[in-house]
């Protein structure tokens, strides 16, 4: 389970840098341009693209840096658990969009952001 835990989190976590540090540096313009899965921008001013972003890289960090530095561990599912309410807002936003098709990857990555916080809370607790 602990192995399984650590897998997941560490493909979330570069899912999360990479595509929060995209949604930082690019103009949402350019995101909203990159086809149909990045047109929820038009919902957002830039500066809320930007906030979106940073949130997705500083959940990446904390999903890994607490348990490998062994500093405030309990951060782990804290981060799993803030990227999984991001990712149902996300669907929400998917569904009000009509872009239904979208709605399943957002629901992947919210259940397996939940499955870490679920498995770091309980049974492969880093602190008990």
């Amino acid at each position: 389970m602990n192995l399984a835990l650590w897998i997941v989190t560490a493909l979330l976590a570069v899912a999360y840098l990479f595509g929060g540090a995209f949604k930082v540096i690019t103009p949402k313009e350019k995101i909203a341009a990159g086809g149909s899965s990045g047109r929820w921008v038009e919902d957002f001013s830039a500066g809320g693209v930007k906030a979106i972003g940073t949130l997705e890289v500083l959940a990446a960090a904390g999903l890994v840096l607490p348990a490998v530095l062994d500093v405030a561990p309990v951060l782990v599912p804290l981060a799993a658990l803030g990227l999984s309410l991001l990712m149902l807002g996300a669907a929400v936003i998917r569904l009000r969009r009509r872009e239904t098709k979208l709605v399943v990857v957002d629901l992947v990555y919210a259940a397996l952001a939940a499955f870490v916080a679920a498995g770091r809370f309980g049974p492969e607790s880093f602190t008990g």
